[in-house]
């Protein structure tokens, strides 16, 4: 009998040797945000000591620090008033001497059905807390994909989403990734977006109340203590590997904390 084939995805070539920094478009520097920003920074120096052009990291949140944000988020009192995504970003780039951008706006198209101005990257990572959100990201990329521009030319998309102590994270293709040859594996060009597979359960496990605590006792009612981390860690060794070892077997996972489970989802 033929053996079947393991389905994997091969990662974008520019991804494996850029010209200039891979340029990330990280949303949401809350809970789940501020955490992957921090592995966002290791990726980076780890990749430029084997050579490659690093991360070009562009944070995008409106929010400003608060009380309620420090314990859970990687916020200090000192900080309260700031806009989340410029004490961050400040902090980044004085410890590694980085020029990564910090932008005090929601991500999202203005009344009149524009853009946003730098809408477009190579990677988006989502770390948002409503399904509206989601939504509104996925028909930016779909938009930002079709205009004609090989800067910043938009490849994947990963979405990091929780609700008290189980959650996600679904990597996807912004349109077909071009597959090399293989007699071993079985190629994988598409990963279909996050919103267009598991839109249903993600309205499921969205929070019924996102509105904003006012302690971090309240905030710890809504999201377990290390939820936010567990999720951060694990994601982004999916996207290391997808430029450490040029391929990926899974496009994700289910995380349940309660329980110590995790169930990986195979790319086909």
């Amino acid at each position: 009998m033929e053996t079947a084939k393991t389905a994997v995805h091969f990662t974008d070539s520019y991804l494996i040797s850029p010209t200039n920094p891979v340029s990330v478009n990280l949303i949401g520097a809350g809970g789940t945000g501020s955490k992957v920003l921090t592995a966002l920074m290791e990726i980076n120096e780890s990749l430029i000591a084997l050579g490659h052009a690093g991360l070009q990291v562009r944070l995008w949140d409106d929010d400003i620090i608060t009380s309620a944000n420090l314990g859970r988020q990687r916020f200090f009192e000192c900080e309260t008033g700031l806009y989340k995504s410029v004490a961050l970003i400040n902090r980044i780039n004085r410890c590694i001497g980085s020029n990564w951008k910090a932008e005090t706006a929601k991500f999202e198209k203005d009344r009149f059905g524009r853009l946003p101005e730098n809408a477009r990257a190579t990677i988006t990572i989502t770390c948002v807390d409503t399904i509206r959100a989601r939504f509104g990201v996925a028909e930016i990329l779909k938009e930002a994909s079709c205009r004609r521009h090989y800067h910043d030319e938009p490849k994947y998309w990963l979405d990091f989403g929780n609700s008290q102590d189980t959650g996600q994270v679904l990597l996807c293709t912004i349109g077909k990734i071009k597959q090399p040859h293989s007699e071993k594996y079985q190629t994988v060009a598409s990963l279909p977006f996050v919103t267009d597979e598991y839109g249903e359960l993600l309205k499921q496990s969205e929070q019924e109340d996102n509105t904003p605590s006012c302690s971090l006792a309240e905030a710890l009612e809504h999201q377990d203590l290390f939820i936010n981390a567990s999720l951060a860690q694990m994601g982004c060794s999916l996207l290391w590997n997808l430029f450490r070892r040029g391929m990926t077997e899974y496009k994700g996972f289910f995380h349940n904390l309660k329980d110590f489970r995790t169930h990986p989802i195979k790319v086909a």
